[in-house]
C-alpha cells in the first residue's frame, strides 16, 4: 500500500496556525540556515506543513528528505533530518543543509527559541550531508534558546573517532594526501571541539559583549562507545550484533542504536526511539543490513534511505572510468535501492509503516519511489518535508 503525500492532493494541508494549534506548540521562530538566501527562499515557498497526527502525543516529523551533498539540486527538499516528538520533547536525527530552517517552519519550538524543546540530537554518521547544519545549531544556540526552561543541556550523540583511515579504492591507485594528519578521523565530540576553535572570534565576542555562555555549556556531546563491540577496520563493514546498543533513557523515551553498513564509512548507526505510544526507527545511510532489520522488528515506523539505481547509471556515465567505477560501487553497495528497501528490509523486519527519506535523487517524482512497496505488506509513504505522522498509543 502506497501513500502519496503532498503532490497529489490526498493529504489535508491545514493552515500554519491550525498546525501549530494541533501540535500544541507556539508559533515558529526566526529562520536559521547555512543555505544561500535565494535557495532558502525558494525552499520556504515550496514547503507545506502536512499534519496527519491529529494531536498524537508521539509524532514523527520529517524535517528534510533530500539525500546527498548536492544541496543546490535538492529541489523542494532540505537536507536529511528527522524529528521524533514525545509529549513536547523533541529528538532530532541528523542535520542536513536547510534542516534548521525546516525545524523553524515545523513549529517544533516556541517563538522565543527554535531549540527550546530539543532534548537530543543524534548523528547516524559524519558525512557532510548529515551534519552540515550542526555548526549552525552549535554556534547560534544562544539566540535560539531564549526562554528555555529545561535546565539540562541538549544531549548530542554520534560516532566516535574510528581510529583508522578507510581503505583506498580501487586499491591499485596511490593513496591521496591525508587531511589533518594529526587527527584525521575525529568523532562527533572531536568535530565539535574544532568548532570552538574555528568560531573562537565569534564566540569570544558574544561572551564578552553580550554575556552569552559558551555553546559547550549548553550541549553535552558524546561519542557512542563501541569498546568491546567493534574495532573499526579500514573496510568499514560492521559485525552482526547480538543486541542493540543502549544510548539513552530519557524518562519515558528509550533510545537504542545499531551498526549499519555504509562501508567504508564507519561507524554508521541507525536509531530506535521507543515511547509508551510506539516506536520509530531511522536507518541512516546503509545497504541492506541485518542489524537494522533486528533493530526495527515490529516498529510502527521505519524511516529508511533509498536510492534509484537508474539515476546512478546516469550520473556516472560521463565520468572517466577510474572515477566512474568507485562512485558507482559506493552508491549501490553502501545504499539501499528501490527494489530492496520494502522487500528485503521493511518486510522481514515486520514494520507497520515504511517512510522513504534521504531520497537520491531528491528531485524525482513520487511515482519513481512507489515500486518500493513491492514485496512489502505494510503501508508505504514517500516522505516530504514537514510531513507529520502519528505514532498511535498501543493501549
Amino acid at each position: 500500500m502506497c501513500d502519496d503525500v503532498g503532490q497529489h492532493g490526498q493529504a489535508i494541508h491545514p493552515t500554519r496556525r491550525s498546525v501549530l494549534r494541533t501540535i500544541g506548540i507556539g508559533a515558529a521562530t526566526a529562520v536559521v540556515s547555512v543555505a544561500s538566501p535565494a535557495a532558502a527562499n525558494a525552499m520556504t515557498r515550496s514547503a507545506t506543513v502536512v499534519d496527519r497526527s491529529h494531536g498524537s502525543r508521539t509524532r514523527l516529523v520529517l524535517l528534510g528528505t533530500a539525500g546527498g551533498p548536492n544541496w543546490g539540486g535538492g529541489g523542494n527538499r532540505a537536507g536529511v533530518s528527522t524529528a521524533i516528538v514525545y509529549d513536547g520533547r523533541v529528538y532530532i536525527v541528523d542535520l542536513g543543509v536547510g534542516s534548521l530552517r525546516r525545524l523553524s517552519e515545523s513549529g517544533l519550538g516556541p517563538e522565543s527559541g527554535t531549540l527550546n524543546l530539543v532534548r537530543g540530537v543524534f548523528f547516524t554518521h559524519l558525512h557532510s550531508d548529515h551534519t552540515a547544519d550542526w555548526p549552525t545549531m552549535y554556534t547560534t544556540v544562544h539566540t535560539n534558546t531564549f526562554g528555555r526552561t529545561d535546565p539540562d543541556p541538549i544531549r548530542v550523540f554520534g560516532p566516535g573517532d574510528r581510529g583508522t583511515l578507510p581503505r583506498v579504492f580501487p586499491p591499485s591507485r596511490p593513496a591521496p594526501a591525508v587531511v589533518a594528519p594529526d587527527s584525521p578521523t575525529p568523532g562527533i565530540a572531536g568535530l565539535t571541539r574544532r568548532l570552538d576553535e574555528a568560531f573562537a572570534q565569534d564566540l569570544n565576542d558574544r561572551a564578552r559583549d553580550s554575556n552569552f555562555r559558551a555553546p559547550s555549556s549548553l550541549f553535552r556531546v558524546e561519542d557512542i562507545d563501541l569498546a568491546g563491540v567493534w574495532d573499526v577496520d579500514p573496510q568499514g563493514v560492521p559485525p552482526r550484533l547480538a543486541a542493540p546498543i543502549d544510548v539513552w533513557v530519557d524518562g519515558d523515551v528509550t533510545i537504542t542504536a545499531t551498526l549499519v553498513d555504509h562501508h567504508p564509512t564507519a561507524p554508521a548507526f541507525a536509531y530506535r526511539f521507543d515511547t509508551p505510544d510506539g516506536s520509530v526507527v531511522v536507518s541512516g545511510d546503509t545497504t541492506v543490513s541485518q542489524n537494522l532489520i533486528d533493530l526495527a522488528r515490529g516498529a510502527d515506523y521505519l524511516v529508511h534511505e533509498v536510492i534509484d539505481p537508474a539515476w546512478v547509471d546516469q550520473v556516472v556515465s560521463p565520468l572517466p572510468p577510474e572515477q566512474a567505477g568507485p562512485v558507482r560501487q559506493h552508491l549501490l553497495e553502501a545504499h539501499t535501492t528501490i527494489a530492496q528497501v520494502g522487500a528485503q528490509v521493511a518486510q522481514p523486519a515486520g514494520v507497520k509503516n515504511l517512510v522513504l527519506s534521504h531520497l537520491v535523487p531528491s528531485t524525482s517524482a513520487d511515482r519513481v519511489w512507489k515500486p518500493a512497496s513491492k514485496g512489502f505488506s505494510g503501508k508505504l509513504t514517500v516522505g516530504s518535508d514537514l510531513l507529520i505522522l502519528p505514532v498511535r498509543s498501543r493501549g
